[in-house]
């Protein structure tokens, strides 16, 4: 059937294809960007753009990425609704250099739902949904 020296090549041959579809695999995934939090916050990734949510009872911040690079923020703008039990509580969040903020006395929980619709120039660039750890 095969001869002596042929089984040994079709098993290297096998090998070496496997080898190099695990090791295709393994750069593909190397050089995704991350989706971590960067400013302690919750991240949510909408249409290539992270965002991430710094809620805290006196201020919250949104911050944009764009493929792992800070968004420019400077025409930008957020309505952010935070619904905490049966609490609706809705805010302006205003451009602060590299993010969007709001200041003031917020109700927030473990489980707080809240519902960003960011603008930039006048035009709606997405809607982002977050649920508070």
């Amino acid at each position: 059937m095969f001869r002596k020296t042929a089984l040994p090549t079709l098993i290297l041959t096998a090998w070496l294809s496997w080898a190099g579809m695990a090791q295709a695999a393994g750069d593909g995934h190397a050089h995704a960007h991350e989706h971590k939090p960067l400013h302690g916050g919750v991240v949510m990734e909408v249409r290539d753009m992270d965002y991430e949510l710094v809620a805290q009872p006196a201020l919250l911040q949104l911050y944009l990425r764009d493929h792992g690079k800070p968004a420019d923020l400077a025409q930008a703008s957020a309505k952010l609704t935070l619904l905490t039990g049966a609490d609706k509580q809705e805010v302006t969040l205003q451009s602060a250099g590299d993010k969007l903020e709001a200041r003031g006395s917020f109700k927030l929980a473990a489980g707080t739902k809240a519902v960003a619709v960011v603008t930039l120039a006048g035009k709606p660039l997405g809607t982002v949904r977050f649920v508070l750890k």
